[in-house]
């Protein structure tokens, strides 16, 4: 079965790797809502369905054809994400009379880790040490909308947006990843129409969220707008002045993140040869897996300019 971290942190772990989590969840809007399943080994390869098999009509005693569905076998590899942080044993000691150093220092390599995890869940890539992101799997393919020409972008449009969500099949998105910039500019729209996105609840810690059409609008500062297009479709990261929006559906016959047994896990290393400190390591081994292609979709070439219906 596939648990958020919110879910698994109800199970049996220590305070420690519970406020590492906690504070991970805290800082991501992905994490949130994005479920982990366990993978046992250094892979999962798993069958994406690519065509169904076929259906026809017949009359009483017509030969039948047997159809066959096919299948594109995916494999994808675990990553290795994390750091590690010493700890100074004198201030460790003499300044932890109000707050524990320790758990401070931790709590700050845990948000590096989400922030590293989201920064890749966007534009990761496997040629880089990181799992495909995003960007590397709907690449060329026919989950996107482009609102710009060529290379050149556009501002985006409510209807654009309409058509992203309903890109994503079956049912609908349960989250919609953009930049502020992108809220920034459906939220002057809306106001400049005399209406104003609804409020929702995001993953299991409630926090309230802005929604469009019930989803939850997750920002994520990991996309940039400094986005490239470049063939009507995302090309760089930099050097332009794009920016892209996500819709993604959750679950294991959906988007679905991959851990091993020990999900995020704060280890002491020990004591240091050179230096009067201990050193942590947080570590994850993780990755990310997309069962069904109609599951997430993109809109890309969005400017700064004033969005319109």
């Amino acid at each position: 079965m596939a648990l958020t971290l919110a879910e698994a942190d109800k199970y049996s772990r220590s305070t420690l790797v519970r406020g590492v989590i906690e504070n991970i969840l805290s800082v991501s809007p992905v994490l949130n809502v994005l479920p982990f399943v366990e993978v046992l080994g250094n892979s999962l390869t798993y069958n994406r369905e690519a065509t169904l098999p076929a259906a026809s009509w017949y009359d009483a005693g017509d030969t039948w054809t047997e159809g066959t569905p096919t299948v594109t076998q995916i494999t994808t590899l675990m990553r290795i994400l994390g750091g590690d942080s010493d700890v100074d044993n004198f201030l460790r000691i003499t300044r932890s009379n109000e707050q524990d150093l320790e758990a401070a220092l931790l709590a700050e390599k845990a948000k590096a880790v989400a922030y590293e995890f989201e920064n890749a869940f966007i534009y990761g890539v496997t040629a880089s040490k990181q799992f495909d992101g995003l960007h590397a799997l709907i690449g060329s393919g026919a989950q996107q909308i482009n609102m710009g020409t060529t290379t050149t972008g556009a501002p985006g449009t409510l209807s654009a947006l309409d058509q992203l969500i309903d890109l994503v099949k079956p049912g609908k998105p349960d989250l919609l990843i953009m930049s502020r910039r992108s809220r920034r500019g459906i939220m002057k729209l809306a106001r400049s129409q005399g209406s104003a996105l609804a409020t929702t609840s995001l993953g299991m810690l409630g926090r309230p969220v802005l929604s469009y059409g019930d989803i939850p609008i997750g920002v994520s500062d990991f996309i940039t707008d400094t986005e490239t297009i470049a063939s009507n479709r995302y090309a760089l990261k930099t050097t332009g002045v794009c920016s892209s929006i996500f819709a993604i559906k959750c679950g294991e016959q959906a988007l679905l993140g991959l851990e091993a047994t020990n999900g995020i896990t704060p280890e002491l290393v020990g004591a240091l040869e050179t230096k009067d400190a201990n050193r942590w390591r947080v570590k994850w081994y993780c990755s990310l897996a997309l069962l069904c292609a109609l599951s997430i979709a993109r809109m890309d070439g969005i400017t700064s300019a004033d969005w319109t219906n």
